[in-house]
């Protein structure tokens, strides 16, 4: 039986071909089109998602059964000895706190840890890649969980949307504000921090908001992350909602802002995608986790 296993739910954005790939186990996350309940990748394709989506149907997100939680968990440990069960923020759903509650079960206290990162897509990605190198470095679970909830502040991301339509469906925003921002065509920009996703600007166009969100990157990796990048520790990350041609776009447009630097690209969640709707682009950035 190997030491630490690692486990995420879908809104990583790690697929189920990745996860096999990277040895971990992903819970799908549920969402719904009126009544019908259906898991990313799993019951739907992204394709057929966003056709139902800019067809005007009514989705909503939810969080998963503790049934289903504990059986995914039941399956790491027939193989690990513990585990570290990294969710979505606490900020954005409730099923983070679920999982700590369960993780104090008799069954499972002791074995599963559950690390509140506040992370979601990319970021929460990068944190399952995080994790992995500190197993394999020999960390036990609950020092990972401790390194990873320690370091949660060191990440930022910027996405600008193309829509306003699913910002007035989830209340952010009033149907007047949107109204008036799509004869505007206004394009926000929201910044997504530990657990909470809040507007920092609003721009005229596409092109505009993509040109804001690459100045703020580079104004916060010359301030907040400077130490990070001296020392070569701070991952710079692309999202999208887009379609392939423009995502490639705008990745290569960040590659060629922040020369030399890698850039790790996720499709944004269908669970996110609900919020934020198609042709959305986001940049972000985490930092290696502190041993």
């Amino acid at each position: 039986m190997r030491r630490v296993g690692i486990a995420t739910d879908s809104q990583s954005g790690i697929l189920p071909v990745e996860a096999e790939k990277l040895g971990i186990k992903v819970l799908p996350m549920p969402f719904y089109f009126g009544e019908e309940c259906y898991y990313e990748e799993v019951s739907i394709t992204r394709e057929e998602f966003f056709q139902r989506l800019t067809a005007g149907e009514t989705v909503s997100t939810s969080q998963p059964s503790p049934e289903n939680v504990t059986e995914l968990w039941r399956e790491c440990l027939q193989e690990y000895e513990s585990l570290v069960y990294i969710p979505m923020s606490s900020g954005l759903s409730g099923s983070c706190h679920t999982a700590m509650m369960l993780a104090g079960e008799e069954e499972f206290a002791g074995r599963v840890f559950v690390a509140d990162i506040g992370r979601i897509a990319t970021p929460l990605h990068r944190s399952i890649l995080d994790a992995m190198e500190l197993a394999e470095e020999g960390y036990s679970a609950e020092q990972i969980k401790e390194i990873l909830e320690a370091d949660k502040e060191n990440m930022t991301i910027y996405i600008a949307v193309e829509t306003l339509e699913y910002l007035k469906k989830g209340g952010r925003i009033t149907a007047t504000t949107a109204a008036l921002g799509t004869l505007l065509n206004i394009k926000p920009v929201l910044r997504l921090g530990v657990g909470m996703l809040d507007t920092y600007k609003k721009c005229r166009g596409m092109k505009k908001a993509k040109a804001e969100m690459l100045e703020t990157m580079k104004q916060e990796l010359e301030t907040r992350f400077r130490t990070a990048v001296e020392q070569n520790e701070l991952y710079l990350m692309a999202a999208s909602s887009a379609d392939e041609e423009t995502t490639k776009a705008w990745v290569e447009e960040i590659k060629a802002y922040f020369p030399g630097m890698e850039v790790m690209c996720d499709n944004l969640t269908m669970g996110v995608s609900c919020h934020t709707g198609e042709g959305a682009l986001g940049i972000g950035c985490s930092c290696r986790p502190k041993r």
